[in-house]
């Protein structure tokens, strides 16, 4: 899949006349895109970004999600993160060892 990554997709979601154009107030002011602070948003949250977690942290908790659900949660982050750190291993490295693994084994 050559084009995984590349491929325009559309998120699409329901908010109230109000909050969209107070966004557009807010996002013209900062000389920002709505495309390119949704997209900012979705990556920093997809890539854990600690300050965009805190954010969902607190959403979660304001939604009256479970604590243990959140505490299991925080953890499954909190062993990610040390994995991450004990092997040392970043997303380009990752990458560069499953296109060995595919070069090596394309049966996989």
């Amino acid at each position: 899949m050559p084009d995984y990554g590349n491929i325009i997709k559309k998120i699409c979601f329901d908010s109230t006349d109000k909050l969209h154009a107070d966004l557009k107030i807010c996002l013209h002011y900062d000389n920002i895109k709505i495309r390119e602070f949704f997209n900012e948003i979705i990556k920093g949250y997809v890539e854990k970004n600690e300050k965009i977690i805190a954010f969902v942290e607190e959403l979660r908790e304001k939604k009256a999600i479970s604590k243990s659900k959140r505490t299991k949660t925080k953890r499954a982050r909190f062993n990610e993160k040390n994995t991450i750190k004990q092997f040392g291993l970043n997303k380009n490295e990752i990458e560069n060892i499953f296109d060995i693994l595919e070069k090596e084994r394309p049966e996989l």
